[in-house]
C-alpha cells in the first residue's frame, strides 16, 4: 500500500508517517518546500497537486496540510479558508480526475462542534456543528465538500475530527507544551516561575501516537462518507494536568496565574465519544496521560 500525507513535515503528520511506514506502507510526504525525504507540493496550485498524484498514484491520501491556529484564524481568515477549504477541494479534485477510489481522509476538528455547555460531557458525530472561529468554519466546510465529493461522484473519503493531541514534538502555543517548556526553563534557572491562565476546563486529549494509529485504522476499516471523533474519552482540568508535570519536575516550581492568560470558557467540560471508531475499526486508546506528560518534559529537557 502507498499512502501520501500532505502537510507531512509537521507534528501530526511526521508521527503518521512513522505509524505508517512501520505497518507497511510506502510513504510519500509532501509538503510546501522539498528536503531529501519531502516532495514539495503547496495544495494551492491545483495542476501541482494533480501532476503529483499523478505521478505517485497512492492507495490513501491523507490531508494534514493547511492553517491549524486558531488565534492566526481570527488575522487571516482568507489565508485560513483557502488552505483548509480550497486547498481540499483542489485535492478533491486532483483524486476525481487520477483515481476516484482512492481513499482520502480529511482532518478536521472538535472546534467545528462549537460552544457546547452541558452537551460538552459526551461529544458524538451526529451532534449538529456550530462553529465559532474563522478556523472552526474552514473545517466545517471542508467537511461538507468532502461529503459531497463522496455523495456525488461515489469518491471514497472519510472525515476526521481531532480532540486535543498532545505529544513530543507539539509547538508552543498549546496548554501541554506551554506548561511542560516553562517548567523546563524553571529547572535551568531561566525563569524565576511558571506564568498560567485558566486552570479549570477540562479537555479531552489523546496520545499523538494513539491519534495516528486511528488514522491508519480509518485509512483501511473506516466507512467512505463517515466522520470519526479521534478522542480518548476522558477528560483532564488544566489544573491536573499542571499538577502532574509539576510533580515530574526536577526543581521546586513557583506557578503564578497571569490575568492577561485568563480566558474563562463557557465550555467547562469537553469530552469526546469515539465508540462509532472503535465499532468500525476496533481502535481504543492505549496510552496514558503520565506517559505522554513524561515524553513531552523529557522533549523539552533535551531541546536546545
Amino acid at each position: 500500500m502507498k499512502a501520501l500525507i500532505t502537510g507531512g513535515k509537521g507534528f501530526v503528520g511526521s508521527h503518521l508517517a512513522a505509524e505508517l511506514e512501520a505497518n507497511g506502507y510506502e510513504v510519500v510526504c509532501c509538503d510546501l518546500f522539498a528536503t531529501d525525504k519531502i516532495v514539495a507540493m503547496d495544495i494551492m496550485n491545483p495542476e501541482m497537486v494533480l501532476d503529483i498524484l499523478s505521478e505517485y498514484k497512492p492507495d490513501v491520501l491523507i490531508n494534514m496540510a493547511g492553517q491549524a491556529n486558531v488565534g492566526l484564524s481570527w488575522k487571516k481568515p482568507q489565508l485560513t479558508v483557502s488552505l483548509n477549504t480550497i486547498g481540499l477541494i483542489n485535492i478533491l479534485e486532483a483524486v476525481r480526475a487520477v483515481d476516484p477510489s482512492m481513499r482520502v481522509i480529511t482532518i478536521g476538528s472538535s472546534d467545528e462542534y462549537g460552544s457546547l455547555g452541558e452537551r460538552g460531557a459526551n461529544v458524538t458525530e451526529d451532534m449538529p456543528v456550530n462553529p465559532m472561529t474563522p478556523y472552526a468554519i474552514s473545517k466545517s466546510a471542508q467537511d461538507k465538500f468532502a461529503q459531497l465529493y463522496t455523495r456525488a461522484y461515489g469518491m471514497n473519503v472519510c472525515m476526521i475530527r481531532f480532540f486535543n493531541l498532545v505529544g513530543p514534538g507539539q509547538a508552543k502555543g498549546f496548554m501541554v507544551p506551554d506548561f511542560a517548556s516553562g517548567i523546563v526553563e524553571v529547572e535551568r534557572g531561566e525563569k524565576e516561575y511558571l506564568s498560567v491562565g485558566n486552570l479549570e476546563s477540562a479537555r479531552d486529549f489523546t496520545h499523538v501516537r494513539d491519534a495516528v494509529r486511528a488514522v491508519r485504522l480509518v485509512a483501511e476499516k473506516g466507512h467512505a462518507g463517515e466522520i470519526y471523533n479521534i478522542c480518548s474519552g476522558k477528560t483532564y482540568t488544566a489544573q491536573q494536568i499542571l499538577d502532574k508535570l509539576v510533580s515530574m519536575a526536577n526543581a521546586k516550581i513557583e506557578v503564578r496565574q497571569d490575568p492577561a492568560r485568563m480566558r474563562p470558557s463557557d465550555t467547562p467540560v469537553v469530552c469526546g465519544n469515539h465508540d462509532k471508531l472503535t465499532a468500525h475499526t476496533g481502535w481504543q486508546p492505549e496510552l496514558g496521560m503520565d506517559t505522554v506528560l513524561s515524553e513531552v518534559l523529557n522533549y523539552w529537557r533535551e531541546k536546545e
